[in-house]
């Protein structure tokens, strides 16, 4: 039988109003696995916010569906909102990504994402191409922008060095991972590249080679 692991949040101003929301949310999800034949197992956070991914339940659900396919006891997370999940549509997308290169389902019913069915396969990828849409007009846009300022001769931007903390975790990924799944994990843990950006699949193939030959 398929088990998921069912996440539950609410924040603090939330949890001052009695808990809201945590019933409904454990309802829905309840009722969607029963249609599905699910079992589920239970992660709670309480009053914490959805604007990064830095929460210990939540690291404890990733974490678990981290391991390997043939040794995993779970086969994916599932919550009644997205909201719920993350806030971010770029670490959304960070969580697919890891999700698909590990092979586990991400289910946000709200939105009809489902990702161990076609269709919220479909809806999932679809996000992701808005997520990496949004970053390459920010990317040209940047690119437009410091053009200009060279024409008239001004200086824009800064040199940027990659924490050193950061390129040890890279290059300690990459040792069981993919360049896609490494990229994912980056993202999910909320680690930028040198100039404040997510990681993509080129910029850690071009880290992982500067920090090889040095």
């Amino acid at each position: 039988m398929t088990t998921m692991l069912g996440y539950l949040r609410v924040s603090t101003e939330e949890q001052a109003h009695s808990g809201l929301g945590l019933e409904a949310q454990r309802d829905t999800i309840q009722r969607y696995a029963d249609a599905h034949g699910w079992d589920v197992v239970w992660y709670m956070d309480e009053g914490l916010s959805a604007k990064s991914l830095d929460r210990p339940q939540l690291q404890a659900a990733l974490t678990r569906l981290h391991v390997i396919p043939k040794r995993r006891d779970v086969d994916g997370i599932v919550v009644a909102k997205l909201d719920r999940l993350s806030r971010s549509v770029h670490d959304f997308s960070g969580i697919l990504k890891l999700a698909a290169a590990r092979k586990w389902a991400v289910v946000a019913i709200d939105l009809g994402v489902d990702t161990s069915t076609p269709t919220g396969k479909l809806v999932a990828n679809v996000m992701m191409s808005v997520a990496e849409w949004e970053r390459e007009v920010i990317g040209e846009r940047t690119s437009v922008a410091m053009q200009a300022a060279k024409r008239q001769g001004r200086h824009m931007g800064r040199v940027s060095t990659l924490p050193q903390a950061t390129g040890d975790r890279l290059m300690t990924l990459r040792a069981t991972h993919t360049l896609a799944a490494t990229a994912a994990q980056l993202n999910v843990e909320k680690l930028t590249t040198a100039t404040g950006t997510v990681w993509t699949v080129g910029t850690v193939a071009n880290v992982q080679k500067r920090l090889t030959a040095v």
